[in-house]
């Protein structure tokens, strides 16, 4: 009796299958296999590896000992080199050197989710399409404030305004400039500023942050054009521009500095954050707070609050107050879906 035909999608699940045994087999390193250990800075992070540059500016796909809880773009490692190369792979990741300060996003799968370490400042990148919003912008200065790490505010595509339109964004921009944040309007399009970026991205390390479609790898693609770094547009049904990194990256920078480029991201949650947390990423508002009549104000209409007095008297933006609010009501709105997810589970 002959054995039953496969059909082609069976046939083709089986080869799938079997790639995925064979892709899930680790590569075990015998010590007498590894070198001496040396020390180098995270350049890229893929789901399983690691690509680790050394000091004399050499790139080696590492290994992660499992013991390690999580490696990113930016950490000081130590590493040690293989023999001969395995499956692609140079050697182990067996340490990670103490960050300075790390970026941190919410996941509902992974929870608190380590995207790069030891930054020298954010870039906060916005654009006038798909449109300005300074509700984003302040949900990723709370972050910044979080995190210690100095922001700048980058606003591209500003070639696509007028000289009407131009002034009423660096309206807008000014109530950032005005408690102290620098702003920076430009156009990777046709170059109008870079090289005030350029000067901006020498001081250390930096990262790019930002909804899909503000023009993240455009920037990239200016300042390093030899990367082509792959570019989206914004999505005629959405409004909301279209994913185009896959993995976290250091790139070297020919004027000085490093730059990290990070997945896109079309909205960045503080639910992992408490309400006072992002009381305390107002920077405007710590000359104030304590100061209110009840301990426990929640700053609307409580007698005797300061804050919102000093919204009145102008001291503080009512634009940024309303949006503070903004953020502690979705906070809760979204820890109540997240708590009721939970039930259901």
């Amino acid at each position: 009796m002959s054995k039953p035909k496969l059909t082609h999608n069976q046939q083709r699940r089986i080869k799938s299958n079997h790639h995925k045994r064979i892709n899930k087999k680790e590569i075990e390193w015998q010590d007498d296999m590894l070198g001496e250990m040396q020390q180098g800075i995270v350049v890229t992070r893929h789901v399983k590896h690691a690509d680790v540059e050394t000091e004399a500016g050499e790139i080696f796909r590492c290994n992660i000992r499992r013991t390690l809880k999580n490696v990113v773009v930016g950490d000081r490692v130590s590493w040690r080199k293989g023999s001969e190369q395995l499956q692609g792979i140079s050697g182990v990741i067996e340490a990670v050197f103490p960050r300075k300060n790390e970026l941190t996003r919410p996941d509902y799968y992974d929870g608190i989710k380590v995207m790069a370490s030891n930054i020298d400042q954010i870039i906060i990148v916005s654009a006038v399409v798909p449109t300005l919003s300074l509700n984003i912008i302040d949900r990723y200065l709370v972050i910044c404030e979080t995190a210690n790490i100095p922001a700048l505010i980058v606003l591209n595509k500003i070639d696509l305004l007028d000289e009407t339109e131009r002034k009423a964004v660096q309206e807008q921009l000014k109530i950032y400039e005005d408690i102290g944040y620098e702003t920076l309007c430009l156009s990777a399009d046709t170059g109008e500023n870079m090289h005030a970026l350029h000067q901006y991205l020498a001081k250390g390390t930096s990262i790019f942050v930002g909804q899909s479609g503000v023009g993240k790898s455009s920037l990239i693609n200016q300042l390093l054009p030899e990367v082509n770094a792959l570019t989206g547009s914004v999505s005629d049904n959405s409004g909301l521009g279209q994913h185009t990194t896959t993995a976290s990256r250091l790139y070297h920078l020919p004027q000085g500095g490093q730059l990290i480029d990070s997945p896109g991201i079309r909205e960045f949650g503080l639910w992992h954050l408490e309400p006072e947390q992002i009381t305390l990423g107002y920077r405007e508002f710590q000359s104030v707070l304590g100061t209110c009549k009840f301990r426990d104000c929640k700053h609307k209409n409580d007698p005797g609050c300061e804050l919102r007095q000093a919204v009145e008297n102008g001291k503080i933006s009512a634009i940024r107050f309303e949006n503070y609010h903004r953020l502690i009501e979705s906070l809760s709105e979204t820890k109540s879906q997240r708590h009721f997810r939970k039930e259901d589970v």
